[in-house]
């Protein structure tokens, strides 16, 4: 009977813990951090925001660089 115990015990915490860092790899956020925790919206629509600005601008810098490639040739 304490075998069956602490086995189950075991898989009990395993659980618990591996939801715990499932839940913040999934979120991309550091592995002890509170997986409760979330971030406010302000805080998501900057980060999109701060992203989409980031990857328009490099969009923009290849295609001036190609169209300066284009009038050397």
């Amino acid at each position: 009977m304490k075998q069956l115990k602490a086995v189950l015990l075991s898989f009990v915490l395993g659980g618990a813990i591996g939801m715990w860092l499932g839940v913040n790899i999934g979120r991309e956020v550091p592995l002890y951090s509170n997986p409760f925790n979330t971030k406010s919206l302000n805080q998501k629509i900057k980060d999109v925001t701060g992203e989409t600005l980031e990857k328009g601008g490099h969009a923009l810098e290849k295609t001036g660089q190609d169209l300066q490639d284009k009038l050397k040739h």
